[in-house]
């Protein structure tokens, strides 16, 4: 059974830092990218962040790079999304997404709020 466990987000003034983190359980970890994604209300899904299975390679939105790092620990299972310099349309639901040739997961959300 497939899990994952979001935790990191919340409400941050702009220019603040968010670290959030997804923890899964339920397969072979280290096999499948891992991305976090995000959607704003009245927007569509896109993708934040994307992190190779051996966590070499890594790619961003354009809005995001040189703010955000996406991290990976194999052992631990666990993806990480380190947000700096946050602006007001960073708020979103943010998730967590595992995937392979054929195959496809995601994590429930966490809400990342920035507000004065």
């Amino acid at each position: 059974q497939v899990q994952f466990v979001e935790s990191g987000g919340g409400l941050v003034q702009p220019g603040g830092s968010l670290r959030l983190s997804c923890a899964a359980s339920g397969f072979s970890f280290s096999r499948y990218a891992m991305s976090w994604y995000r959607q704003a209300p009245g927007k569509e899904r896109e993708l934040v962040a994307l992190i190779t299975p051996s966590g070499v390679s890594t790619n961003y939105a354009d809005s995001v790079k040189g703010r955000f790092t996406i991290l990976r620990d194999n052992a631990k299972n666990t993806v990480h999304l380190q947000m700096n310099s946050l602006k007001l349309e960073d708020t979103a639901v943010y998730y967590c997404n595992a995937r392979r040739i054929g195959e496809i997961f995601w994590g429930q959300g966490t809400q990342v709020t920035v507000s004065s």
